[in-house]
């Protein structure tokens, strides 16, 4: 298995991407995944902002990828699709996305739900709507060859019921899942039994642990974390974790593992970065670094 991580872990001690980069390198991980946001602002120009916009240069970005030693494992462009924002400002933020995936060498897009049902729809109405977002998504992802994967983090994705007919609304190699151990746990489920139920549309991970404080309070009365506030084996889910990758690893799933926690500016992703190279270790996966 690869492992990735979101540059997510360094909002809070504004780097740069390219900071990023250089934390990658310097910690020998060859897999980087990023948020992508359309235009620029004043935080991102004066490199506060660990994220990539849409207007920069896909081929540049590609270029100064390579100095580094590292590839995207996915972009993040998970604006919400299950309201009606979701087609006015969703659908084209992806596509786009996907064009500018492409220039890069991007193998995957994340994509999501919202964290609750839209009050002005019933469930139904909204998975009406969602289908032909998604419609209109994969078809463009067919013709850029490119994985569009639904990630586990909001009302509808946390719900395996609804999740299982998401990932029916299209039938294309391109169209797959994006599994959260973090957002499964939180939102009151079982995340062994979550991912054994969906691992052959399994295509890309986010490996996020859960504090306890958070878990006492938030457990099965929210659908996804924004951000989490410890290591990765060094919360609730850290058992959790250890199981689903032995799930995967049995499985043979070889793509991208994407650590997702606060940084704090390198300590607390390090922390997890040695966990999870140590369970390596541990479960006899082989770590896949090109």
């Amino acid at each position: 298995m690869r492992i990735s991580f979101h540059t997510d872990a360094f909002n809070s001690a504004v780097f740069s991407f390219e900071k990023a980069l250089a934390w990658a390198k310097a910690n020998d991980i060859h897999y980087i995944e990023a948020g992508l946001i359309e235009g620029v602002s004043w935080i991102h120009g004066l490199g506060y902002f660990p994220h990539i916009s849409l207007s920069e240069d896909p081929l540049k970005v590609g270029e100064l990828l390579e100095q580094y030693g590292v590839q995207f494992s996915q972009l993040d462009a998970a604006y919400p699709l299950s309201g009606n924002e979701g087609l006015y400002y969703g659908v084209p933020y992806v596509l786009k996305s996907l064009a500018w995936a492409k220039l890069v060498g991007c193998p995957n897009i994340a994509t999501t739900d919202g964290l609750k049902k839209p009050e002005e729809m019933s469930v139904e109405e909204a998975m009406e709507l969602m289908k032909r977002a998604y419609g209109t998504i994969v078809e463009a992802a067919e013709r850029y060859q490119i994985t569009v994967n639904i990630e586990v983090h909001g009302y509808f994705t946390t719900n395996p019921d609804l999740l299982e007919r998401m990932l029916h609304f299209v039938q294309s190699p391109y169209f797959g899942l994006n599994f959260d151990t973090g957002n499964s746990f939180i939102a009151g489920q079982d995340p062994v039994a979550f991912c054994r139920r969906f691992l052959p549309a399994i295509k890309h991970v986010h490996i996020k642990d859960v504090s306890e404080s958070l878990a006492q309070v938030m457990r099965g009365k929210d659908t996804g974390i924004g951000i989490s506030h410890v290591a990765v084996g060094e919360g609730v889910n850290a058992e959790n974790i250890k199981n689903i990758l032995v799930l995967l690893r049995d499985h043979g799933y070889t793509g991208c593992l994407s650590i997702e926690c606060e940084g704090q500016g390198g300590p607390l992703i390090e922390r997890s970065l040695r966990w999870l190279r140590s369970t390596f270790q541990e479960l006899n996966i082989p770590e896949e670094k090109e």
